[in-house]
């Protein structure tokens, strides 16, 4: 018999900043273990490659789910991304989460990298290239992602069925291109349990307007869970890792959308530790532990209200919140595995009474 938790519940391996790749593995079968349904890697270049990453953890797990959330459809050409996400899904049994975004690191552009800007158009075309690659067709586009003439992947293909396409956003309009044309949407971290309500309700009415089953697009809320630590550790987890997130231009978008005064978000960008940044990203700068001074502008209020943090139990329940705000799945961030093995066994325990 299943638990709630496998069909409910995720988590990232390597979450932050990481210059070692090996414990992913390590995590993710303690993922697996604790039960746990999905482990997921964030891509970042040098470090956490997906294929590589994702290839080693499909080899030695045998049931849990394994998710990209997210890489980009342009930062490599469409056969090399379309072969990366069939082959995990194939090396994976079937398990593969392939999850696409369209954000720029703080502080560069994806002109920096000679790319073109990611528009809907652009995820929405590239979404379609993809799928036709892995249906086996021969694809001819010219449009505004790009010039090509004839792709095609090499025969035979694997004998699976293609992985769902997840888009991290939380932008309205990007919300509305998911419920309309991708099978989830992968929402950031630090969003109140209303907030995800009101922008799940945003992708569910855009599929159903588009004739698509809404319960077919699932949305997937990302959410800060730190249990059972001292405070000095629990301090540096949640706020100095949303110091890293409100310095950047997703600090004023969340804040909008909580309904939050952005005035601590002003405050935070002008303290003196980032007077020479310039446009530059503090968490590519520094590590959470050294933003944790920062991070006394942020008001508490607003970590308790986006974050699950305290007892197992108390995480468990902000968790059952979210779900019953309208996130079909939960990735619980901030935390490896091992870290949430007292929070899933209580929402285990719960969901069993």
């Amino acid at each position: 018999m299943s638990l709630p938790s496998q069909d409910l519940l995720g988590c990232y391996v390597l979450p932050g900043r990481v210059a070692d790749a090996r414990p992913a593995v390590t995590q993710a079968l303690t993922a697996e273990k604790i039960g746990l349904g999905t482990v997921w890697l964030s891509e970042k270049w040098g470090t956490k490659d997906p294929g590589a990453i994702l290839g080693a953890i499909s080899s030695t797990t045998t049931s849990i789910r394994i998710g990209l959330g997210v890489t980009n459809f342009l930062t490599r050409h469409p056969l090399t991304l379309a072969s990366m996400g069939l082959t995990l899904q194939s090396l994976s049994g079937g398990r593969f989460l392939f999850g696409v975004g369209r954000g720029e690191v703080p502080g560069s552009k994806w002109s920096d990298a000679g790319l073109p800007t990611q528009t809907n158009a652009v995820l929405k075309d590239h979404a379609s290239i993809t799928r036709r690659l892995w249906s086996g067709e021969t694809v001819s586009y010219h449009g505004p992602g790009g010039d090509y003439p004839a792709l095609a992947l090499h025969r035979p293909l694997p004998d699976v069925p293609p992985p769902p396409i997840l888009l991290g956003t939380y932008g309205r309009r990007t919300l509305q291109l998911a419920g309309r044309h991708f099978d989830g949407v992968i929402l950031p971290a630090y969003l109140t349990p209303e907030t995800v309500r009101r922008l799940a309700g945003v992708v569910k009415e855009a599929a159903a307007d588009a004739g698509r089953d809404p319960a077919a697009v699932a949305v997937i809320a990302t959410v800060i869970t730190v249990a059972d630590l001292p405070a000095e550790d629990e301090r540096e987890t949640v706020a100095g890792r949303a110091v890293q997130y409100f310095q950047s231009a997703y600090g004023d978008a969340v804040a909008a959308e909580n309904g939050w005064d952005s005035e601590p978000i002003l405050r935070l960008r002008q303290h003196p530790k980032f007077a020479t940044l310039g446009n530059a990203a503090a968490n590519l700068t520094f590590l959470r532990r050294e933003l944790v001074d920062v991070s006394e502008v942020i008001p508490q209020e607003w970590l308790t209200a986006s974050c699950a943090i305290g007892t197992a139990e108390a995480c468990a329940d902000r968790v059952r919140e979210y779900l019953t705000a309208g996130a079909d799945q939960i990735i619980l961030h901030g935390s490896t595995a091992e870290l949430l093995t007292t929070t899933v066994a209580a929402f285990n325990k719960e969901e069993h009474h």
